[in-house]
């Protein structure tokens, strides 16, 4: 990765239910529209991810988490900017999903995920979580 390109450090909740697993779908008006992710979102200068991923989820979805071990990692490269991922395991404490800043939402089976198209760096991590689950 070039040092002179944006970096954008985001983290994301695998939030995990009866086996199935929290997709959050990109507003219309968002970078990469009505693409499907784990929820979350970029984290601010001097936050820490944690922090970071308790006040995404509850700006996005009016929903309280905690957050526990960091399970996945990636690097990715788009056109104009590059994306360090992180990607921890949640839990619902309180709070109804509501698509506050969300388009949709769905959970879905870890077999399920290939039907819904995620950007490329959510790709790398779907990739990994199929291998954590096998």
């Amino acid at each position: 990765m070039d040092d002179s390109r944006r970096k954008i450090r985001v983290v994301a909740g695998m939030i995990e239910k009866d086996g199935r697993y929290l997709i959050t779908q990109r507003r219309p008006v968002a970078t990469l529209p009505l693409l499907w992710e784990f929820p979350g979102g970029r984290v601010e200068e001097g936050e820490a991810d944690e922090a970071a991923l308790i006040r995404e989820l509850k700006e996005e979805m009016r929903i309280d988490v905690s957050v526990g071990d960091r399970v996945i990692h990636v690097e990715h490269s788009y056109a104009d900017y590059d994306i360090d991922f992180r990607v921890y395991r949640c839990q619902i404490l309180a709070g109804e999903i509501q698509h506050v800043r969300v388009h949709d939402h769905r959970w879905v089976l870890p077999g399920e995920l290939d039907r819904y198209e995620f950007p490329a760096a959510d790709e790398k991590t779907m990739r990994k979580l199929l291998e954590l689950d096998r």
